[in-house]
């Protein structure tokens, strides 16, 4: 169980109020992930920000969300995985099957992203060490740019951020995003922690 405090409205800091504030007007609660990073408001204001900047990039809301949900599976953080698999289908309104298909790991039919996914996947797992690679040549040949290669940096920042945070506080998935739970697969057991 977490040690770390999940903030409402009436405990966070002055300094996270207004993030939480939005949340809650627009979702109608606070999301577990941002109850957690209130307690550092600094943490939470970059997570948000760095969310902003993604989606003010050249990346379609569908490429962000494979960007975000690829990093997630590949850092195997459950939380993330499901929160944005909840986002993308309910508000990027990203084709259930693909999302589904992402989620399993399996290839999308579409060749462009899953360049993409390759590429994301290959920068978490290679720490950005991938100058040069299959992965990049690949993603290059799909129509992808240069700027969006730094673009996918931008995505896989944010997600790190919420990755870590939910590793490190064993944040709780959410009532709402409780359909879209999802496992880490098995061969990412011996890293789970014991039940």
């Amino acid at each position: 169980m977490s040690t770390f405090k999940l903030h409402n409205l009436d405990s966070a800091p002055a300094g996270a109020l207004p993030i939480l504030e939005t949340a809650k007007k627009g979702l109608g609660f606070i999301p577990n992930l941002y109850a957690h990073l209130a307690e550092a408001p600094n943490a939470l204001s970059a997570y948000k920000q760095l969310g902003a900047l993604l989606e003010q990039s050249a990346l379609t809301p569908e490429e962000q969300q494979i960007v975000l949900i690829s990093t997630s599976i590949e850092n195997r953080c459950e939380y993330c995985v499901a929160a944005h698999s909840f986002l993308a289908r309910n508000l990027v309104k990203v084709d259930s099957a693909r999302v589904d298909a992402l989620r399993a790991q399996s290839c999308l039919q579409d060749n462009k992203l899953n360049a993409l996914v390759a590429f994301t996947r290959a920068v978490v797992r290679e720490r950005g060490w991938v100058a040069g690679s299959q992965e990049l040549n690949n993603f290059f040949a799909a129509g992808y740019t240069q700027q969006n290669a730094l673009e996918v940096l931008l995505g896989v920042t944010m997600k790190t951020l919420s990755n870590y945070t939910n590793h490190l506080t064993d944040t709780p998935l959410d009532v709402a995003f409780a359909n879209e739970a999802w496992p880490a697969p098995d061969e990412y057991a011996c890293c789970k922690k014991a039940d």
